[in-house]
Protein backbone atom coordinates (compact mmCIF):
# COMPACT_ATOMS: atom_id res chain seq x y z
CA UNK A 1 0.00 0.00 0.00
CA UNK A 2 1.13 3.53 -0.92
CA UNK A 3 0.30 6.67 0.20
CA UNK A 4 -0.23 8.27 -2.91
CA UNK A 5 -2.99 9.27 -5.41
CA UNK A 6 -2.59 5.85 -7.63
CA UNK A 7 -2.07 3.72 -4.02
CA UNK A 8 -5.45 5.05 -2.89
CA UNK A 9 -7.03 3.62 -6.02
CA UNK A 10 -7.70 0.36 -4.32
CA UNK A 11 -9.82 2.10 -1.35
CA UNK A 12 -11.07 -1.43 -0.37
CA UNK A 13 -7.56 -2.33 0.46
CA UNK A 14 -6.91 0.44 2.82
CA UNK A 15 -10.62 0.57 4.25
CA UNK A 16 -10.13 -3.31 5.46
CA UNK A 17 -7.33 -1.76 7.41
CA UNK A 18 -9.33 0.38 9.77
CA UNK A 19 -8.50 3.43 7.25
CA UNK A 20 -10.85 6.45 7.16
CA UNK A 21 -10.41 7.96 3.78
CA UNK A 22 -11.17 10.75 1.90
CA UNK A 23 -14.85 10.83 0.94
CA UNK A 24 -14.88 13.81 -1.51
CA UNK A 25 -14.03 14.23 -5.19
CA UNK A 26 -10.25 15.41 -4.67
CA UNK A 27 -10.21 15.60 -8.58
CA UNK A 28 -12.90 18.42 -8.59
CA UNK A 29 -11.80 20.29 -5.13
CA UNK A 30 -8.46 20.43 -6.32
CA UNK A 31 -9.50 21.98 -9.89
CA UNK A 32 -11.71 24.24 -7.79
CA UNK A 33 -8.85 25.36 -5.73
CA UNK A 34 -6.55 26.08 -7.90
CA UNK A 35 -9.39 28.39 -9.85
CA UNK A 36 -10.89 29.99 -6.41
CA UNK A 37 -8.38 29.75 -3.56
CA UNK A 38 -10.46 30.26 -0.44
CA UNK A 39 -7.59 29.49 2.36
CA UNK A 40 -3.98 29.41 2.59
CA UNK A 41 -1.95 28.08 5.36
CA UNK A 42 1.71 28.98 5.84
CA UNK A 43 3.89 26.41 8.34
CA UNK A 44 3.36 22.44 7.02
CA UNK A 45 4.32 21.50 10.14
CA UNK A 46 2.41 18.59 12.65
CA UNK A 47 -0.11 20.81 14.26
CA UNK A 48 -1.58 21.58 10.77
CA UNK A 49 -1.62 18.35 9.38
CA UNK A 50 -3.11 17.06 12.84
CA UNK A 51 -5.48 20.05 13.35
CA UNK A 52 -6.60 22.49 10.55
CA UNK A 53 -6.01 20.13 7.54
CA UNK A 54 -8.17 17.49 9.43
CA UNK A 55 -11.36 20.27 10.37
CA UNK A 56 -11.12 20.99 6.67
CA UNK A 57 -11.37 16.98 5.51
CA UNK A 58 -14.38 16.42 7.60
CA UNK A 59 -16.14 19.69 6.06
CA UNK A 60 -15.44 18.26 2.40
CA UNK A 61 -16.62 14.66 3.31
CA UNK A 62 -19.99 16.23 4.09
CA UNK A 63 -20.28 18.47 0.98
CA UNK A 64 -20.33 21.93 3.04
CA UNK A 65 -17.12 23.49 0.97
CA UNK A 66 -15.90 22.75 -2.42
CA UNK A 67 -12.40 24.08 -2.14
CA UNK A 68 -9.75 22.72 -0.19
CA UNK A 69 -6.50 23.99 1.46
CA UNK A 70 -3.09 25.14 0.41
CA UNK A 71 -0.49 24.87 2.37
CA UNK A 72 2.55 27.07 1.92
CA UNK A 73 6.44 26.25 3.98
CA UNK A 74 8.59 28.78 3.83
CA UNK A 75 11.53 27.93 6.58
CA UNK A 76 12.44 24.06 5.13
CA UNK A 77 11.41 23.56 1.80
CA UNK A 78 12.72 19.95 1.42
CA UNK A 79 9.52 19.46 3.89
CA UNK A 80 7.37 20.12 0.74
CA UNK A 81 9.72 18.36 -1.64
CA UNK A 82 10.31 15.41 -0.29
CA UNK A 83 7.04 14.56 2.13
CA UNK A 84 3.99 16.13 0.52
CA UNK A 85 4.50 15.87 -3.25
CA UNK A 86 5.98 12.57 -3.21
CA UNK A 87 2.79 11.63 -0.99
CA UNK A 88 0.63 14.14 -3.90
CA UNK A 89 0.00 16.13 -0.73
CA UNK A 90 -1.91 13.19 1.64
CA UNK A 91 -0.96 12.48 5.12
CA UNK A 92 -1.98 10.02 8.19
CA UNK A 93 -3.09 11.51 10.57
CA UNK A 94 -2.90 8.58 13.94
CA UNK A 95 -5.75 10.00 16.75
CA UNK A 96 -4.22 8.53 20.09
CA UNK A 97 -6.97 7.83 21.68
CA UNK A 98 -6.62 8.20 26.40
CA UNK A 99 -8.38 4.44 26.28
CA UNK A 100 -5.08 3.54 24.22
CA UNK A 101 -7.10 2.95 21.01
CA UNK A 102 -5.94 4.69 17.78
CA UNK A 103 -8.05 6.01 15.06
CA UNK A 104 -6.25 5.97 11.68
CA UNK A 105 -7.28 8.54 9.00
CA UNK A 106 -6.34 9.91 5.37
CA UNK A 107 -6.57 13.19 5.10
CA UNK A 108 -6.51 14.65 1.80
CA UNK A 109 -7.86 18.22 2.16
CA UNK A 110 -4.96 19.58 0.97
CA UNK A 111 -4.58 19.86 -2.50
CA UNK A 112 -1.92 22.17 -2.96
CA UNK A 113 1.81 22.43 -2.07
CA UNK A 114 3.58 25.63 -2.49
CA UNK A 115 7.56 26.80 -1.63
CA UNK A 116 8.07 30.41 -0.26
CA UNK A 117 11.13 31.16 -2.04
CA UNK A 118 11.34 34.43 -4.23
CA UNK A 119 14.50 33.00 -6.24
CA UNK A 120 12.07 30.16 -7.73
CA UNK A 121 9.89 32.32 -9.99
CA UNK A 122 8.06 29.45 -10.81
CA UNK A 123 6.68 28.74 -7.14
CA UNK A 124 6.58 32.39 -5.82
CA UNK A 125 4.75 33.24 -8.69
CA UNK A 126 2.03 30.58 -8.24
CA UNK A 127 1.73 32.48 -4.46
CA UNK A 128 1.75 35.80 -6.02
CA UNK A 129 -1.45 34.43 -8.48
CA UNK A 130 -3.41 33.35 -5.18
CA UNK A 131 -2.55 36.00 -3.49
CA UNK A 132 -4.10 38.17 -6.27
CA UNK A 133 -7.36 36.22 -6.06
CA UNK A 134 -10.83 37.45 -5.46
CA UNK A 135 -11.67 34.49 -3.68
CA UNK A 136 -8.93 34.22 -1.03
CA UNK A 137 -10.53 34.89 2.12
CA UNK A 138 -7.84 33.79 4.60
CA UNK A 139 -4.11 33.71 4.87
CA UNK A 140 -3.08 31.27 8.25
CA UNK A 141 -0.12 30.45 10.04
CA UNK A 142 1.93 28.40 12.15
CA UNK A 143 5.19 29.11 12.03
CA UNK A 144 5.84 29.19 15.62
CA UNK A 145 6.06 32.71 17.91
CA UNK A 146 9.63 33.45 16.91
CA UNK A 147 8.59 33.27 13.22
CA UNK A 148 7.33 36.76 13.54
CA UNK A 149 10.24 38.17 15.33
CA UNK A 150 12.36 40.82 13.13
CA UNK A 151 14.91 40.91 15.39
CA UNK A 152 17.56 38.15 17.50
CA UNK A 153 17.84 38.33 21.17
CA UNK A 154 20.25 40.99 21.69
CA UNK A 155 17.36 43.33 19.67
CA UNK A 156 19.69 43.66 16.67
CA UNK A 157 17.42 43.33 13.31
CA UNK A 158 18.22 40.28 11.66
CA UNK A 159 20.52 40.47 8.68
CA UNK A 160 17.68 39.59 6.36
CA UNK A 161 15.24 41.78 7.20
CA UNK A 162 17.53 44.64 6.99
CA UNK A 163 18.59 43.77 3.60
CA UNK A 164 15.05 42.97 3.28
CA UNK A 165 14.10 46.79 4.57
CA UNK A 166 16.84 48.38 2.18
CA UNK A 167 15.94 46.00 -0.98
CA UNK A 168 11.97 46.46 -1.17
CA UNK A 169 9.08 43.96 -1.71
CA UNK A 170 10.33 42.45 -5.61
CA UNK A 171 12.50 39.47 -4.19
CA UNK A 172 12.59 39.27 -0.40
CA UNK A 173 14.84 37.24 1.60
CA UNK A 174 13.03 36.88 5.24
CA UNK A 175 9.90 34.87 5.88
CA UNK A 176 7.61 37.79 6.59
CA UNK A 177 9.60 40.06 4.51
CA UNK A 178 8.02 37.27 1.99
CA UNK A 179 4.40 37.26 3.11
CA UNK A 180 4.63 41.24 3.42
CA UNK A 181 5.42 41.42 -0.36
CA UNK A 182 2.60 38.69 -1.53
CA UNK A 183 0.39 41.36 0.78
CA UNK A 184 1.61 44.13 -1.13
CA UNK A 185 0.97 42.36 -4.34
CA UNK A 186 -2.72 41.86 -3.46
CA UNK A 187 -2.72 45.35 -2.50
CA UNK A 188 -1.45 46.28 -5.95
CA UNK A 189 -4.30 44.06 -7.31
CA UNK A 190 -6.75 46.41 -6.67
CA UNK A 191 -6.36 46.64 -2.42
CA UNK A 192 -8.34 43.44 -1.93
CA UNK A 193 -9.76 42.27 1.43
CA UNK A 194 -7.87 39.28 3.25
CA UNK A 195 -8.01 37.94 6.93
CA UNK A 196 -4.43 37.52 8.09
CA UNK A 197 -4.82 34.69 10.78
CA UNK A 198 -2.18 33.66 13.47
CA UNK A 199 -2.69 30.28 15.05
CA UNK A 200 0.36 30.29 16.52
CA UNK A 201 0.20 29.19 20.53
CA UNK A 202 1.46 32.27 21.89
CA UNK A 203 -1.27 35.19 23.43
CA UNK A 204 -2.08 38.07 21.42
CA UNK A 205 -0.53 36.30 18.30
CA UNK A 206 -2.69 38.60 15.55
CA UNK A 207 -0.79 41.83 16.90
CA UNK A 208 2.48 39.99 16.73
CA UNK A 209 1.67 38.95 12.69
CA UNK A 210 0.18 42.76 12.46
CA UNK A 211 3.68 43.88 14.22
CA UNK A 212 5.81 42.78 11.61
CA UNK A 213 3.91 43.41 8.49
CA UNK A 214 3.15 46.55 9.47
CA UNK A 215 6.95 47.36 10.35
CA UNK A 216 7.92 46.08 6.54
CA UNK A 217 4.67 47.89 4.81
CA UNK A 218 6.38 51.46 6.39
CA UNK A 219 9.78 50.82 6.48
CA UNK A 220 9.05 50.14 2.43
CA UNK A 221 7.39 53.06 2.11
CA UNK A 222 10.21 55.11 3.99
CA UNK A 223 12.76 54.09 1.47
CA UNK A 224 10.28 54.73 -1.53
CA UNK A 225 10.06 51.16 -2.25
CA UNK A 226 6.41 51.28 -1.85
CA UNK A 227 3.59 53.58 -1.66
CA UNK A 228 2.18 55.45 1.45
CA UNK A 229 -0.86 53.35 0.69
CA UNK A 230 0.24 50.54 0.85
CA UNK A 231 0.77 50.93 4.84
CA UNK A 232 -3.05 52.86 4.92
CA UNK A 233 -3.94 49.25 3.57
CA UNK A 234 -2.29 47.51 6.13
CA UNK A 235 -3.84 49.65 8.93
CA UNK A 236 -7.31 49.73 7.61
CA UNK A 237 -9.53 47.21 9.29
CA UNK A 238 -12.00 47.01 6.85
CA UNK A 239 -9.26 45.40 4.53
CA UNK A 240 -6.40 43.74 6.12
CA UNK A 241 -7.73 41.88 9.42
CA UNK A 242 -5.01 40.02 12.07
CA UNK A 243 -7.35 38.48 14.04
CA UNK A 244 -6.49 36.99 17.50
CA UNK A 245 -6.43 33.16 18.00
CA UNK A 246 -6.04 30.20 20.88
CA UNK A 247 -4.78 27.04 19.17
CA UNK A 248 -4.87 24.00 21.42
CA UNK A 249 -3.77 20.88 20.67
CA UNK A 250 -0.98 18.42 21.57
CA UNK A 251 1.01 17.08 18.28
CA UNK A 252 4.23 15.35 19.41
CA UNK A 253 6.88 14.57 16.69
CA UNK A 254 5.93 11.20 14.81
CA UNK A 255 6.30 7.86 17.05
CA UNK A 256 8.10 5.01 16.62
CA UNK A 257 5.37 2.97 18.16
CA UNK A 258 3.23 4.52 15.62
CA UNK A 259 5.37 4.17 12.73
CA UNK A 260 5.11 0.70 14.09
CA UNK A 261 1.33 0.44 13.75
CA UNK A 262 1.11 1.66 9.93
CA UNK A 263 4.17 -0.74 9.49
CA UNK A 264 2.09 -3.38 10.16
CA UNK A 265 -0.87 -2.78 7.82
CA UNK A 266 1.74 -2.86 5.11
CA UNK A 267 2.31 1.13 3.98
CA UNK A 268 5.51 1.57 2.06
CA UNK A 269 7.84 4.66 2.25
CA UNK A 270 6.74 5.96 5.99
CA UNK A 271 10.09 6.15 6.97
CA UNK A 272 10.76 9.90 8.79
CA UNK A 273 13.23 12.28 7.03
CA UNK A 274 15.58 14.22 8.52
CA UNK A 275 15.74 17.41 6.36
CA UNK A 276 19.43 19.48 6.31
CA UNK A 277 17.88 21.84 8.65
CA UNK A 278 16.96 19.33 10.73
CA UNK A 279 13.75 19.13 10.65
CA UNK A 280 12.04 15.40 11.61
CA UNK A 281 9.13 14.71 9.20
CA UNK A 282 7.13 11.82 8.34
CA UNK A 283 4.15 11.05 6.18
CA UNK A 284 2.38 10.42 9.37
CA UNK A 285 1.33 12.66 11.90
CA UNK A 286 0.33 11.17 15.40
CA UNK A 287 -2.24 13.70 17.75
CA UNK A 288 -4.40 13.61 20.93
CA UNK A 289 -7.84 13.59 20.32
CA UNK A 290 -8.73 16.92 21.84
CA UNK A 291 -8.40 19.99 20.03
CA UNK A 292 -9.50 23.65 20.41
CA UNK A 293 -9.31 26.76 18.12
CA UNK A 294 -11.02 29.63 18.94
CA UNK A 295 -10.45 32.95 16.35
CA UNK A 296 -11.72 36.23 16.99
CA UNK A 297 -14.51 36.85 13.77
CA UNK A 298 -13.08 39.48 11.88
CA UNK A 299 -12.94 38.46 8.30
CA UNK A 300 -12.51 41.51 5.63
CA UNK A 301 -13.47 39.18 2.53
CA UNK A 302 -15.57 36.87 4.41
CA UNK A 303 -14.70 33.52 5.96
CA UNK A 304 -14.99 29.46 5.39
CA UNK A 305 -17.61 27.91 7.48
CA UNK A 306 -15.32 26.30 9.62
CA UNK A 307 -16.90 26.30 12.63
CA UNK A 308 -18.94 23.15 10.73
CA UNK A 309 -15.79 21.39 11.58
CA UNK A 310 -16.14 22.91 15.18
CA UNK A 311 -13.97 26.01 15.10
CA UNK A 312 -14.87 28.69 17.43
CA UNK A 313 -15.63 31.86 16.11
CA UNK A 314 -16.14 34.85 18.59
CA UNK A 315 -14.79 38.56 19.95
CA UNK A 316 -11.49 39.45 20.87
CA UNK A 317 -12.14 39.89 24.64
CA UNK A 318 -13.34 35.95 24.27
CA UNK A 319 -10.55 34.92 22.60
CA UNK A 320 -8.29 36.52 25.57
CA UNK A 321 -10.63 34.99 28.25
CA UNK A 322 -10.11 31.48 26.61
CA UNK A 323 -6.77 32.07 26.40
CA UNK A 324 -6.38 33.03 30.02
CA UNK A 325 -8.25 30.40 31.04
CA UNK A 326 -5.49 27.65 29.25
CA UNK A 327 -2.74 29.60 30.51
CA UNK A 328 -3.82 30.92 34.14
CA UNK A 329 -5.64 28.17 35.41
CA UNK A 330 -6.79 25.37 33.48
CA UNK A 331 -3.65 23.60 31.23
CA UNK A 332 -0.35 24.92 32.14
CA UNK A 333 -0.32 25.39 35.94
CA UNK A 334 -1.24 22.08 36.38
CA UNK A 335 1.83 20.83 33.28
CA UNK A 336 3.89 22.75 35.43
CA UNK A 337 3.18 21.31 38.78
CA UNK A 338 3.77 17.82 37.68
CA UNK A 339 6.86 18.97 35.64
CA UNK A 340 8.63 20.26 38.49
CA UNK A 341 7.52 17.13 40.80
CA UNK A 342 8.25 14.51 38.22
CA UNK A 343 11.76 15.82 37.73
CA UNK A 344 12.34 15.39 41.60
CA UNK A 345 10.64 12.06 41.73
CA UNK A 346 12.13 10.64 38.78
CA UNK A 347 9.57 10.36 36.14
CA UNK A 348 10.27 10.99 32.71
CA UNK A 349 6.35 10.36 31.13
CA UNK A 350 3.77 13.11 31.99
CA UNK A 351 1.03 10.41 31.79
CA UNK A 352 2.49 8.34 34.44
CA UNK A 353 2.25 10.67 37.04
CA UNK A 354 -1.33 10.72 36.85
CA UNK A 355 -1.29 7.22 38.39
CA UNK A 356 0.82 8.60 41.31
CA UNK A 357 -1.88 9.31 43.97
CA UNK A 358 0.02 12.22 45.92
CA UNK A 359 0.37 14.05 42.40
CA UNK A 360 -3.02 13.52 40.46
CA UNK A 361 -4.56 14.86 44.34
CA UNK A 362 -2.22 17.61 44.16
CA UNK A 363 -3.05 19.16 40.29
CA UNK A 364 -6.72 18.38 41.33
CA UNK A 365 -6.50 20.62 44.56
CA UNK A 366 -4.30 23.57 42.19
CA UNK A 367 -7.24 23.11 39.23
CA UNK A 368 -10.60 22.96 41.51
CA UNK A 369 -10.27 24.09 44.33
CA UNK A 370 -7.15 27.18 44.11
CA UNK A 371 -7.34 28.37 40.50
CA UNK A 372 -11.32 27.40 39.56
CA UNK A 373 -12.64 30.04 42.44
CA UNK A 374 -10.96 32.99 40.37
CA UNK A 375 -10.59 31.92 37.25
CA UNK A 376 -11.65 33.76 33.93
CA UNK A 377 -14.83 32.57 32.53
CA UNK A 378 -14.82 33.15 28.62
CA UNK A 379 -18.33 31.73 28.25
CA UNK A 380 -18.09 29.74 25.12
CA UNK A 381 -16.09 26.95 27.06
CA UNK A 382 -16.47 25.31 30.41
CA UNK A 383 -13.91 25.76 32.64
CA UNK A 384 -14.92 23.12 35.06
CA UNK A 385 -15.32 20.49 31.76
CA UNK A 386 -11.63 21.60 30.18
CA UNK A 387 -9.83 20.79 33.25
CA UNK A 388 -12.23 17.55 33.45
CA UNK A 389 -11.20 16.75 30.30
CA UNK A 390 -7.30 17.48 30.95
CA UNK A 391 -7.20 15.56 34.41
CA UNK A 392 -9.08 12.64 32.87
CA UNK A 393 -8.21 12.54 29.09
CA UNK A 394 -5.54 14.70 28.18
CA UNK A 395 -2.76 14.19 30.41
CA UNK A 396 -3.16 10.57 31.50
CA UNK A 397 -2.46 9.57 27.71
CA UNK A 398 -0.31 6.91 27.20
CA UNK A 399 0.37 7.46 24.07
CA UNK A 400 1.28 11.03 24.62
CA UNK A 401 5.17 10.62 24.64
CA UNK A 402 5.41 14.56 26.90
CA UNK A 403 8.09 14.80 29.68
CA UNK A 404 8.33 16.53 32.49
CA UNK A 405 11.81 17.49 31.46
CA UNK A 406 10.37 19.16 28.69
CA UNK A 407 7.68 20.81 30.18
CA UNK A 408 10.32 21.83 32.87
CA UNK A 409 11.91 24.23 30.19
CA UNK A 410 11.71 27.42 30.74
CA UNK A 411 9.76 27.31 34.38
CA UNK A 412 11.39 30.58 35.59
CA UNK A 413 9.85 32.56 32.99
CA UNK A 414 6.42 30.94 33.38
CA UNK A 415 5.33 30.80 36.70
CA UNK A 416 4.26 34.60 37.00
CA UNK A 417 1.84 33.76 34.65
CA UNK A 418 0.68 30.17 35.83
CA UNK A 419 0.75 31.16 39.20
CA UNK A 420 1.12 35.10 39.90
CA UNK A 421 -1.78 35.56 38.22
CA UNK A 422 -4.11 33.66 40.50
CA UNK A 423 -2.16 35.12 43.16
CA UNK A 424 -3.21 38.49 42.12
CA UNK A 425 -6.90 37.51 41.73
CA UNK A 426 -6.95 36.28 45.09
CA UNK A 427 -4.87 39.58 46.28
CA UNK A 428 -7.83 41.59 44.17
CA UNK A 429 -11.05 39.84 45.34
CA UNK A 430 -13.11 41.02 47.99
CA UNK A 431 -14.64 37.45 48.95
CA UNK A 432 -11.58 35.37 48.81
CA UNK A 433 -8.77 34.81 51.35
CA UNK A 434 -4.99 34.24 50.13
CA UNK A 435 -4.40 31.68 53.35
CA UNK A 436 -6.66 29.81 51.16
CA UNK A 437 -3.78 28.88 48.74
CA UNK A 438 -1.99 25.77 50.22
CA UNK A 439 -0.70 24.11 46.95
CA UNK A 440 0.41 27.11 44.90
CA UNK A 441 2.92 27.82 47.51
CA UNK A 442 3.94 24.68 47.45
CA UNK A 443 4.71 24.23 43.76
CA UNK A 444 6.75 27.83 44.58
CA UNK A 445 8.97 25.76 46.80
CA UNK A 446 9.04 22.64 44.79
CA UNK A 447 10.62 24.83 42.06
CA UNK A 448 13.46 26.12 44.57
CA UNK A 449 13.89 22.50 45.65
CA UNK A 450 14.35 21.54 42.06
CA UNK A 451 16.58 23.71 41.33
CA UNK A 452 19.28 22.13 43.68
CA UNK A 453 19.67 19.61 40.73
CA UNK A 454 19.55 16.65 43.22
CA UNK A 455 16.34 14.20 42.79
CA UNK A 456 14.85 12.91 45.83
CA UNK A 457 16.79 10.06 46.16
CA UNK A 458 19.92 11.92 46.68
CA UNK A 459 20.58 11.58 42.76
CA UNK A 460 21.75 14.56 40.63
CA UNK A 461 19.75 15.13 37.59
CA UNK A 462 20.25 17.65 34.71
CA UNK A 463 17.82 20.94 34.83
CA UNK A 464 15.96 21.67 32.11
CA UNK A 465 17.42 24.78 29.50
CA UNK A 466 15.98 27.85 31.16
CA UNK A 467 17.98 31.68 30.74
CA UNK A 468 17.57 32.91 34.30
CA UNK A 469 19.79 29.09 35.56
CA UNK A 470 22.99 31.49 36.33
CA UNK A 471 20.56 33.86 38.04
CA UNK A 472 18.78 31.51 40.33
CA UNK A 473 20.99 28.44 41.01
CA UNK A 474 23.72 30.24 42.92
CA UNK A 475 21.08 31.21 45.37
CA UNK A 476 20.32 27.79 46.25
CA UNK A 477 24.09 26.82 45.68
CA UNK A 478 25.07 26.65 49.60
CA UNK A 479 22.19 24.87 50.81
CA UNK A 480 22.31 20.77 51.78
CA UNK A 481 20.06 18.44 53.05
CA UNK A 482 19.03 19.21 56.66
CA UNK A 483 19.74 22.91 56.70
CA UNK A 484 16.57 24.98 58.39
CA UNK A 485 18.36 28.66 58.62
CA UNK A 486 17.56 28.74 55.20
CA UNK A 487 15.17 32.21 54.87
CA UNK A 488 17.60 34.84 54.53
CA UNK A 489 19.34 32.50 51.35
CA UNK A 490 16.31 32.62 49.47
CA UNK A 491 14.17 35.85 49.90
CA UNK A 492 16.33 37.19 46.79
CA UNK A 493 13.67 34.71 45.01
CA UNK A 494 10.78 35.09 47.42
CA UNK A 495 10.76 38.91 46.75
CA UNK A 496 11.87 38.76 42.77
CA UNK A 497 8.56 39.81 41.25
CA UNK A 498 9.45 39.28 37.98
CA UNK A 499 9.74 35.32 38.76
CA UNK A 500 6.43 34.97 40.84
CA UNK A 501 4.61 37.69 39.60
CA UNK A 502 4.57 39.47 42.81
CA UNK A 503 6.49 39.73 45.98
CA UNK A 504 6.03 36.49 48.08
CA UNK A 505 6.26 38.65 51.07
CA UNK A 506 3.82 41.35 50.32
CA UNK A 507 1.52 38.70 49.18
CA UNK A 508 1.62 36.80 52.12
CA UNK A 509 3.02 33.67 50.90
CA UNK A 510 6.47 34.15 51.89
CA UNK A 511 6.06 32.39 55.43
CA UNK A 512 4.14 29.35 53.91
CA UNK A 513 6.66 29.03 51.15
CA UNK A 514 9.90 28.84 53.02
CA UNK A 515 8.03 26.30 55.95
CA UNK A 516 7.69 24.15 52.39
CA UNK A 517 10.95 24.22 51.55
CA UNK A 518 12.42 23.66 54.95
CA UNK A 519 10.41 20.30 54.87
CA UNK A 520 11.23 19.31 50.82
CA UNK A 521 14.97 19.25 51.78
CA UNK A 522 14.92 17.48 55.04
CA UNK A 523 16.50 14.55 53.52
CA UNK A 524 16.38 11.91 51.06
CA UNK A 525 13.08 11.30 50.60
CA UNK A 526 11.43 14.24 51.85
CA UNK A 527 9.68 15.92 48.50
CA UNK A 528 7.59 12.36 48.84
CA UNK A 529 6.88 12.66 52.40
CA UNK A 530 5.67 16.59 51.94
CA UNK A 531 3.35 15.41 49.55
CA UNK A 532 1.85 13.20 51.45
CA UNK A 533 1.72 15.34 54.64
CA UNK A 534 -0.23 18.37 52.45
CA UNK A 535 -2.19 16.93 49.62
Amino acid sequence: MELSTLGLKDRAQWEAKGYQLPQFDRAAVTEATRENPCWIHFGAGNIFRAFQANVMQNILNRGEMETGLIVAEGFDYEIIEKMNRPHDDYSILVTLKADGSVEKTVVGSVVESCILDSENEGEYGRLKEIFCKQSLQMVSFTITEKGYSLVNGKGELLPAVAADFAAGPEKPASYIGKVASLLYTRFKNGQLPIAMVSMDNCSHNGDKLYAAIHTFAEKWAENGLAEKDFVSYVNDREKVSFPWSMIDKITPRPDASVEEILKKDEIDGLDPVVTSKNTYVAPFVNAEECEYLVIEDWFPNGRPELEKGGIMFTDRATVDKVEKMKVCTCLNPLHTALAVFGCLLGYTKISDEMKDAELRKMVERIGYTEGLPVVVDPGILDPKEFIDTVLNVRIPNPFMPDTPQRIATDTSQKLAIRFGETVKNYLASKDKDIKNLKLIPLVFAGWLRYLMAVDDNGEKFELSPDPLLETVCPVVAGIKFGDTDVEEMIRPLLTNRAIFGVDLYEAGLAGLTVQYFKELIAGVGAVRATLKKYV
